[in-house]
């Protein structure tokens, strides 16, 4: 029995950093995917193919003696055999690029979870979400889940550590051109540069928290009007914040000079320090952009919201 599941990537549009001291922020599913295929096999044992490697073990190993971006796969499918005599093979493919602030590590978690889950139980999206969350935990321990939930979903969604995560009804047409630095960086490194930040003065910190604060409730209505220009005006407004924090480097704030040169507002997405930029297009000026960035040789695509995500087949 086979059963086979995919899960877009996700781009923080707005409020990285800001949310982990109560500010909303704005995530949104992209069209690039993780698809995972999950069979039962008479072997007791569970074997992991994908692009980034193989893993082969039995069942019912200590999670944390398992030293491998993969264990997430195998904490789902231990958990679902629940000691039976069988095994399962999973197979991975994927077109997200890794390590670099997209969410490919939650999107693998959400499609595996179903695609094993799915060989057991006809699981609800919800179920899914609940062991994705669980998954991913055994590689980010303080997990929000807010990646796992917009990658379960799609679409675009507010999430805030009071309030949770709440679905963004809007569907504006716009493109991401998305380009990628390709510079190492620690997620863990520049959150603790952020909060010596804050520490270091608090007035300063509070002052730009309110301000995101209110951009971000800016952002939410420009959404509904589908307003563009004026949601790359935000954008340009956020990467300001953003450079007043620290997170950006000289490399990083030449791209976004690119990048704002022909489209409507860029801004570095997630931790920062590497990883990537995007910037904000539509069909009018989204080949310009993508050719700034490759005639100064930087990786890039284009990319819409994805509004259906996770899928199952």
């Amino acid at each position: 029995m086979k059963s086979k599941a995919s899960s877009p990537a996700k781009v923080i549009l707005f409020g990285e950093h800001f949310v982990v001291y109560g500010v909303k922020a704005i995530l949104c599913a992209i069209n690039k995917r993780i698809t995972v295929t999950a069979e039962i096999i008479k072997e007791n044992k569970i074997s992991i193919k994908s692009n980034i490697g193989n893993l082969e073990l039995e069942p019912n190993k200590e999670i944390s003696e398992i030293n491998s971006p993969l264990k997430p796969f195998y904490y789902l499918a231990n958990k679902l055999l629940e000691d039976q005599n069988i095994g399962i093979k999973i197979d991975v493919k994927s077109d997200i690029p890794l390590g670099v602030g997209l969410g490919s590590s939650s999107a693998c978690c959400v499609a595996g979870a179903a695609a094993i889950s799915r060989l057991f139980n006809k699981t609800s999206k919800k179920e899914i979400l609940e062991l994705a969350i669980e998954a991913e935990r055994t590689i980010f321990e303080n997990t929000s889940g807010a990646d796992c939930t917009v990658c379960t979903y799609g679409g675009i969604m507010e999430y805030d550590k009071r309030n949770g995560f709440s679905k963004i009804e809007s569907e504006p047409n716009f493109h991401l051109v998305i380009a990628n630095s390709n510079m190492e960086h620690s997620t863990k490194s520049v959150v603790k540069d952020v909060k010596q930040f804050k520490e270091k003065d608090e007035n300063i910190f509070s002052t730009l928290c309110n301000k995101e604060s209110k951009l971000v409730e800016d952002v939410l209505e420009l959404l509904k009007d589908n307003n563009i220009v004026e949601l790359g005006n935000k954008i340009t407004e956020n990467q300001e914040y953003l450079e007043t924090i620290g997170i950006s480097n000289e490399k990083l704030r030449k791209m976004i000079q690119i990048g704002q040169n022909k489209s409507f507002g860029a801004k570095i997405t997630g931790a920062g320090g590497g990883g990537c930029i995007f910037a904000l297009t539509d069909e009018s000026n989204l080949r310009q952009t993508m050719n700034q960035f490759k005639d100064e040789n930087y990786d890039c695509f284009s990319v819409k919201i994805d509004f259906k995500g996770l899928d199952t087949f």
